[in-house]
Formats: structure tokens, C-alpha cells, sequence
């Protein structure tokens, strides 16, 4: 199998997190968002929605990140990270689908406006998509730190897709400017992932 990548992106993040973890045999494959490789003719056969990242198993190619995390860990014999009962699979995936749309859009907002766009001579950050940003993570950090008062990990007593999903997003947080330094859960549970080796192995390094 290839995993499609770029080290900057946090969906790619968070599938290459779930495949070290794994230890899927998985090649990663570098593409250079800087220079368009994601517009290529040959990548967008792979996912014609131009973006990391996509795993390539045989002539099966699968994109959105969350897919692939579920379709590696289906895949390797053992896991523990994606319950295969079925309220503990479901709760995974509700935090799964509550990342992708509440988390990463409030987050993903600061970083597009703080980080992102200074980065590559967009302008200056838009103060009203700043608050808007702030104003989403506002409201969605306060529902994840609530529920980690009393929990190691997000969902069950163990490490699960869902911890390395949220992570990839929060991981942003710090050079996305946004106002995230009062959650004290968060901020316990966040340095718990930040052990894991599959973390470790995934900081970008220049």
C-alpha cells in the first residue's frame, strides 16, 4: 500500500498517524502541495478532489483521511484502536464525524487565516473570519474539554482513532494563533498523545 502525504497537512497527519501506529505496511509517498503535484493529471485519477491524503491499495484508491484511518485499522489483525463492538465502534466514529465537522473547521479557520495565508502571499488575516474561527472553537473546546475531565482518552478507556484524529486537528492550534491555552483537559489529554511514538515520528522537522 501508498499513503499519499504531505508532513504540513493535518488530514494527512492523522492517516499516517493510524498507520504507524498500526503498523500497516504502508509506503509513503511525498507529494509537493508547494509546486501543484496534488493537480497532476496522475493524482487527480487518485482523487479528483486534489488533496492528501489518498492510500493507494492495488487498484483500490481511497481518499478522506477518517476513511482511510478506519480502513487501515480494519485491515490489521488485533488492533485495539477501532472497537469492533458496535457501540464502541459507533462512539468512535461520533467523535470521528464531530471532528471533521466542528472541530477541524473552527481550528482549520485560524490556520487558514493566521498561518496559511501570510505564508503563501494571500494577504493579511481577515479579522472576520478570525472571529468567526474563534468564535467556533470557542464553543467546541469548551464540549471536548468537558468531556475529558474525567477521561484519560476520548472515547472508552484507550487510544482510539478517535484520539489521533482530534490530535492531527489540535496539533494546528499553536501556529494557527488560536486562543486554546485555558482548556486544562485538552491541554492534559493533548500532551498524552504527544507521547505516543506515532506522534513523535510525524513532528515536522525542517
Amino acid at each position: 500500500m501508498r499513503l499519499y502525504h504531505h508532513p504540513l497537512s493535518m488530514n494527512a497527519r492523522r492517516a499516517v498517524m493510524a498507520a504507524l501506529h498500526l503498523g500497516a505496511p504502508v509506503d509513503l509517498v511525498f507529494v509537493n502541495l508547494q509546486k501543484q503535484e496534488q493537480s497532476q493529471p496522475q493524482f487527480l485519477e487518485m482523487n479528483p478532489n486534489h488533496r492528501v491524503p489518498v492510500l493507494e491499495d492495488g487498484d483500490f484508491h481511497l481518499w478522506e483521511s477518517r476513511a482511510i484511518m478506519q480502513y487501515l485499522a480494519d485491515k490489521t489483525p488485533r488492533q485495539t484502536i477501532y472497537p469492533t463492538d458496535v457501540r464502541g465502534r459507533a462512539d468512535v466514529n461520533r467523535w470521528l464525524f464531530w471532528c471533521s465537522q466542528h472541530f477541524t473547521p473552527a481550528i482549520g479557520t485560524l490556520n487558514w487565516e493566521n498561518l496559511i495565508k501570510p505564508m503563501i502571499g494571500r494577504g493579511a488575516p481577515d479579522p472576520v473570519e478570525v472571529k468567526r474561527g474563534e468564535t467556533l472553537l470557542r464553543e467546541f473546546a469548551t464540549v471536548l474539554d468537558a468531556h475529558l475531565a474525567n477521561r484519560e482518552w476520548v472515547s472508552g478507556e484507550a487510544l482510539t482513532l478517535a484520539d489521533l484524529s482530534l490530535a492531527a486537528t489540535f496539533g494546528c492550534a499553536g501556529p494557527a494563533k488560536a486562543p486554546v491555552s485555558q482548556y486544562a483537559n485538552l491541554q492534559n489529554w493533548f500532551g498524552r498523545v504527544q507521547a505516543l511514538d506515532a506522534w513523535q515520528k510525524t513532528v515536522f522537522r525542517q
